[in-house]
């Protein structure tokens, strides 16, 4: 039951991250998300069967130290952004910054809800959201396309470098799904542990007490 529970959490979780990219990108002037449908938390309009259902389900379900997944990517125009300069980078963080501040929130009740009452199976649900959207959040972040981080960090540099990457991003999603699954093998192998230990520590901190 705790697998699953883990699971529904992590699509939910995912799902809440390409929702935040929408809202971000329809408050800076870009409608493209809205119309198309996808400012909703409904799961049915962002499921995506590999990266929603089937990757997350096997990286619980065999116990993996990194858990990752995708929805249906978020609809959006740049040029539309009113803020051409930092606004990609907005629409880029948005999603992480809203996995950290659900991690903080369940974190915190973790922290204080036995003194508000809740009961252990309540605190241990919070718990885990917590420690799924600080995952997906810290994740997420990381300087690698497809993911956040890459955009984030192309988006803010100057033009000469902003286009290089630009160019290495066009190659890597080029070459398909391979890239990536190298990617999360490196990462598994040798990021895996001190990146856990990261999102621990941070979770401590906030929880107030050692996980």
């Amino acid at each position: 039951m705790d697998t699953i529970l883990s699971l529904v959490v992590l699509i939910l979780s995912i799902i809440a991250h390409e929702v935040a990219h929408g809202y971000a990108a329809n408050s800076l002037g870009d409608p493209t998300a809205r119309l198309a449908g996808r400012l909703t938390l409904n799961p049915l309009p962002h499921i995506d069967l590999m990266g929603s259902i089937v990757l997350p389900a096997l990286l619980i379900f065999t116990h993996s130290p990194i858990l990752f997944g995708w929805a249906k990517p978020v609809p959006y125009n740049p040029y539309n952004l009113t803020n051409q300069r930092w606004g990609e980078a907005f629409v880029a963080i948005a999603g992480s910054a809203t996995n950290i501040f659900l991690a903080i929130i369940f974190g915190l009740i973790v922290r204080f809800g036995s003194a508000a009452g809740f009961d252990a199976t309540a605190l241990s649900l919070a718990a885990t959201i917590a420690f799924i959207n600080l995952f997906l959040g810290f994740f997420n972040l990381i300087p690698f396309p497809p993911l956040d981080g890459f955009t984030a960090l192309r988006s803010t540099l100057p033009w000469n470098l902003s286009s290089g990457l630009t160019r290495l991003e066009h190659q890597i999603r080029g070459a398909g799904m391979l890239p990536l699954i190298i990617f999360l093998i490196i990462f598994s192998y040798i990021f895996a542990g001190p990146f856990f230990n990261l999102v621990l520590w941070t979770l401590g901190l906030i929880m107030g007490s050692g996980i």
